[in-house]
């Protein structure tokens, strides 16, 4: 069946980027939003939407995607889905929405998809944003994207290191309020007594030292985004005056009367176990329901080891950005089998140190060993299951295996034992381990 000339024409007028198609996948119009943006030099009408956007061989849901097409068939409805597509900047993250179109027996005859790039992520090494494309990293942006774009709290949980300040700044950046600030407050550096004002502004002689009037960072949050982080080292005594702000809207400066209205969106993360807080009588039930209006869990970097290469290209590029270093696969397999407590800060802490040991243009194995053995944890200890902090939800994730590990750190002490120059002794030295231990460990590889 071909589409009525007058649906052709009212796609090609849309602003924004669609493609209209059939049940079988193929493209049969898009317009020229969609040309300039995806495919400027190659038409794709004729082809088939998941060649186009995945270079897959079969539709998406046949490969391991979301398909918007097979759950619109399923729910005769309108779907929503988050893609990875092939774009002429290379991969991108693209918002997808699909409607399907009845013949005269109200069967699906075609599908409008409209897209729209997320420009906050990226699916390969960049500079800076979050990057990823692992499962858990898939989902944790998909929600991003649907909860963008409206004006509800965002709640975020996860562990320290995770990442929570890149998130909040993702929801601003996606939402309609991003041509104004995003004004992050750091809670657990606030002192209970300047906490009000901090937050609230205050007026001339509120208090000893108060010589002139002050807005605080809810004013200068108007018009924008409130990022309040680590929402959980928040003073009782403080928690009720944040409850009003978030129920009314409307606040008052220190030693004013005159209530203001705030005009702001609240985003706010926390690492530690708000519902056991609540249990205790440490966090008011009432904020934190105000709070986790939309809540979003943060994976661990051991619950999306398949990102490691990517972050680790990205992060080189940040901590030793005139050097273009490579990385070998058994430094990359041994960065890997770690569980890193410290999550993505830990990561970058350890490709710092690492770097800082290699002369030349790659990164071995052997130094990213010794940049375990001069960390703060040995590498035995951060091959452990992560450590949390007592609060913190716990989520249950795959761990590397005995045998993995072990095999990572035979090549790591192979490669370094193979480019050390010197003697045993400060070979032995470097690695923290005596030179007896080295020797056993050596005539285990063969290597004495």
């Amino acid at each position: 069946m071909k589409p009525l000339p007058e649906l052709m024409s009212f796609v090609e007028g849309l602003p924004e980027p669609h493609i209209l198609f059939d049940t079988q996948y193929r493209i049969l119009a898009a317009n020229a939003a969609y040309r300039r943006q995806f495919s400027p030099d190659r038409s794709v009408v004729g082809r088939t939407c998941f060649e186009v956007s995945h270079r897959f061989n079969t539709p998406c849901d046949q490969a391991g995607e979301s398909c918007p097409l097979a759950r619109s068939r399923d729910s005769g409805q309108r779907e929503r889905v988050l893609h990875l597509h092939h774009t002429p900047k290379g991969e991108e993250y693209v918002n997808i929405e699909l409607a399907p179109l009845l013949d005269a027996t109200g069967q699906q005859a075609f599908y409008v998809e409209k897209m729209e790039p997320l420009k906050v992520a990226q699916g390969q090494p960049t500079a800076q944003g979050l990057i990823g494309r692992s499962a858990a990293f898939m989902a944790m942006l998909s929600l991003v994207a649907r909860v963008a774009p409206s004006l509800a709290t965002v709640l975020l949980l996860g562990e320290s290191g995770t990442g929570k300040e890149l998130v909040a700044r993702a929801v601003h950046e996606a939402s309609p309020r991003a041509t104004k600030a995003l004004v992050p407050v750091d809670c657990s550096s606030l002192p209970e007594n300047l906490f009000e004002s901090e937050l609230f502004g205050h007026e001339r002689g509120a208090f000893t030292g108060a010589n002139s009037a002050r807005g605080g960072l809810v004013e200068a949050a108007s018009g924008g985004t409130l990022f309040l982080d680590e929402v959980g080292d928040i003073p009782l005594s403080m928690q009720v005056k944040l409850l009003r702000l978030l129920e009314t809207g409307t606040y008052r400066r220190v030693g004013s009367t005159e209530q203001r209205h705030a005009d702001i969106r609240v985003v706010s993360a926390t690492h530690r176990d708000l519902d056991h807080m609540v249990v205790q009588g440490r966090f008011r039930e009432d904020l934190y329901y105000r709070l986790s209006t939309f809540p979003i869990h943060l994976p661990a970097l051991r619950e999306r080891r398949d990102d490691v290469g990517l972050l680790c290209t990205a992060l080189l590029a940040r901590v030793a950005p005139q050097r273009k270093l490579a990385l070998s696969d058994a430094a990359l397999q041994l960065l890997q089998a770690q569980n890193y407590p410290g999550n993505v800060r830990e990561l970058r802490n350890l490709l710092e140190r690492s770097a800082l040991l290699c002369d030349g243009d790659t990164l071995e194995a052997s130094h990213v060993a010794q940049a375990l053995q001069s960390g703060r944890r040995s590498p035995t200890a951060l091959a452990a299951p992560g450590r949390l902090e007592p609060e913190a939800k716990t989520q249950p994730t795959p761990v590397a295996t005995p045998g993995a590990l072990a095999t990572a750190a035979q090549a790591a002490l192979r490669d370094m034992a193979q480019s050390h120059t010197g003697s045993r002794a400060e070979l032995a030295a470097q690695l923290g381990i005596s030179e007896r231990s080295l020797y056993r460990k050596l005539k285990a590889l063969q290597l004495a």
